[in-house]
């Protein structure tokens, strides 16, 4: 690639750069719902089961946590909270995601998170069987292609049952 059109790293791939776990830079269109930026699903090229979401939630107990799951599916909030040692956990408001974990909605990643804030982490059960998966790389329209194994380790996640 050219300097030209080379594309500059985000924090989450220098991350991956340093502790040298193997990905590929990916990107995406967005479109604009409100305030907030989002990936432009139509756009996909890759399988869209192997996209996945970071999403951030608040347990009775434990304070934030992180799941990952599939684009195309829900995360259940009753396995969330079983599988994290709460007895109940709700979704982070908006108004409060940015400051919690430091990233905007669109842009919640799991490299990041664990990286700045040590949050404990749960990824979906089946992407362990998958080649790959694609998780944000931190900015909208930016994610990174990954081995689940090296995503797992590098955020010393845990594989769950998450989907509804």
């Amino acid at each position: 690639m050219s300097k030209k059109n080379k594309i500059d790293k985000t924090l989450v791939e220098k991350i991956l750069d340093r502790k040298k776990i193997a990905y590929e830079q990916v990107t995406f269109e967005t479109q604009r719902h409100g305030n907030v930026a989002e990936m432009d699903t139509t756009s996909l090229t890759e399988d869209e089961r192997l996209v996945y979401k970071t999403l951030v939630a608040s347990g009775n107990k434990t304070g934030p946590i992180v799941a990952v799951v599939p684009l195309d599916h829900h995360l259940s909030l009753k396995k969330f909270a079983a599988v994290s040692g709460n007895k109940k956990v709700e979704m982070l408001p908006l108004k409060i995601l940015e400051q919690t974990t430091g990233y905007v909605h669109g842009a919640n990643t799991p490299v990041g998170i664990h990286e700045q804030k040590h949050f404990p982490i749960y990824i979906e059960q089946t992407a362990k069987d998958q080649p790959f998966m694609v998780v944000s790389a931190g900015k909208i329209g930016r994610s990174v292609k990954l081995n689940p194994l090296d995503l797992q380790q590098v955020t010393a996640a845990t594989f769950a049952d998450l989907k509804e």
